[in-house]
């Protein structure tokens, strides 16, 4: 099997996306790959805004636009840069994440997407589905799904 050249991880800023990205950038520096870190958010407006803020709290970066976005990949590329990764190249979208880490991985041509375990082995995410298990199904390529939590 050929080492990968391109791999791809998502980050939504939790401690258990960091432990992915941690994983990701130590396999992209084995296998001298380029490292792509990508951050999905969706951004409210107004009352909706308000109360997706009371309801999330901590988690509430992940409705308030870009601008947490842009600092959770700073963090994140810390993260990789710590473990030793060089080329990396970080990716904010406007997306729900399993759609935003499919279309990246199409675009930066990722041979790898990684993922942590997060919501696999939660009720809610047998029901209505998690990242991990939705991209493993979905992106037509190599998935791993690290250990996070």
């Amino acid at each position: 099997m050929a080492a990968y050249r391109t791999v791809l991880v998502g980050t939504d800023g939790s401690e258990s996306s960091f432990a992915a990205v941690a994983s990701a950038a130590r396999l992209a520096v084995a296998c001298r790959a380029e490292l792509v870190i990508a951050c999905a958010y969706s951004p409210m407006r107004g009352p909706d805004l308000d109360e997706a803020k009371d309801r999330l709290g901590a988690e509430a970066y992940q409705v308030v636009g870009s601008s947490p976005a842009e600092a959770t990949l700073r963090a994140a590329q810390d993260k990789a840069r710590g473990e030793g990764a060089e080329d990396v190249r970080t990716v904010a979208v406007e997306d729900r994440p399993v759609p935003a880490l499919e279309r990246i991985a199409r675009e930066c041509g990722a041979d790898l997407i990684v993922v942590g375990n997060r919501g696999l082995s939660s009720l809610a995410g047998r029901i209505l589905g998690s990242v991990p298990a939705d991209i493993a199904r979905k992106a037509g390529l190599d998935v791993l799904i690290v250990h996070t939590t």
